[in-house]
């Protein structure tokens, strides 16, 4: 498989609609990040959730996530299911986000995921971090709406069994979820690990993507 990585790494931005969004959709990518680099500045925008339980799972989950990183978490209060009917406060927020930070990349949902609070994140995103690269992280779900991504993380089998520990751990009010459960999980990281020539991975799609193959 061809590999491409970016030729610096000091500060990325992670953004979800719902806390356990960025998890589910990126743990192990943040993991292998943050492992990878030491001191690395992770902001994180969660629209969602602020002030409830939620928040506190949120916390929690995302210091384990990013363990030794410069980690800044904001969690929103917009009820949960209704983006479309605060278009400008989640617009204001990213737009925030963007002013305080210039990441080296970016992780949020994809512009094709069927839930339209992850959907109108995604496009939101797209109008703020427009010379980012910008990785589209998947959410297994009951919509059904997963596609054929175009970039890949290859996770460690250690990697992989810690994300959905964790994922086990600090989410507890998500446990009841029927789809919310290891073999979820591992089945769909297996998958995507095949599709790249490792045992597992997470998959992201990607908007644009400029190459540099000059000197």
């Amino acid at each position: 498989m061809i590999r491409l990585g970016p030729a610096r790494l000091e500060r990325i931005v992670a953004l979800g609609a719902h806390c356990d969004d960025i998890a589910i959709g990126a743990g192990g990518t943040l993991l292998t990040l943050c492992l990878a680099h030491p001191g690395i500045r992770v902001d994180v925008l969660v629209l969602s959730g602020g002030g409830s339980e939620r928040e506190q799972e949120e916390q929690a989950a995302l210091a384990a996530f990013c363990p030794d990183a410069d980690l800044r978490l904001t969690v929103l209060k917009l009820p949960d299911g209704r983006l479309p009917a605060h278009w400008e406060e989640a617009k204001n927020a990213v737009e925030e986000l963007r002013e305080r930070t210039e990441p080296d990349l970016v992780l949020a949902p994809r512009t094709e995921d069927a839930h339209q609070d992850h959907r109108g994140l995604a496009q939101l995103v797209t109008t703020a971090f427009r010379d980012h690269l910008v990785l589209g992280y998947e959410i297994v779900k009951w919509d059904g709406d997963l596609g054929r991504p175009v970039a890949y993380q290859p996770l460690s089998p250690e990697l992989a069994e810690q994300k959905v520990r964790l994922l086990q751990e600090h989410y507890a009010s998500q446990r009841h979820r029927p789809w919310y459960d290891r073999e979820a999980f591992l089945g769909l990281a297996r998958i995507r690990g095949i599709e790249c020539h490792a045992r597992y991975a997470e998959a992201f799609s990607v908007t644009k993507l400029t190459l540099d193959l000059g000197d």
